[in-house]
């Protein structure tokens, strides 16, 4: 499903956050070589809101830290979507 129209967002360059705000919704993923340029552009090409994508530590299932992606959405829909249709996230 790919947008038609332009969106006002882009247009401005609102739509990805720089810094991540409290009051989005977040996912946090492992890791792995070009996950985030990736991730950027499914978001970009498949969605409408704003998100923001980066860097942070987090602890994994054998609590251990590593380094995670944090993805997160103003729309808590979009996160839901993001978790059921991107492709990168079936990838282990």
């Amino acid at each position: 499903m790919k947008l038609k129209e332009p969106n006002p967002l882009n247009f401005f360059e609102i739509r990805m956050a720089k810094l991540p705000p409290p009051y989005y919704e977040y996912i946090l993923i492992p890791t792995r070589y070009n996950m985030i340029s990736s991730i950027e552009k499914w978001i970009e090409a498949n969605l409408k809101g704003r998100f923001y994508v980066g860097k942070t530590v987090g602890v994994n299932n054998s609590n251990t830290i590593e380094s995670m992606t944090k993805v997160g959405f103003e729309d808590a829909k979009e996160l839901s979507y993001f978790t059921l249709a991107c492709p990168y996230l079936k990838y282990n």
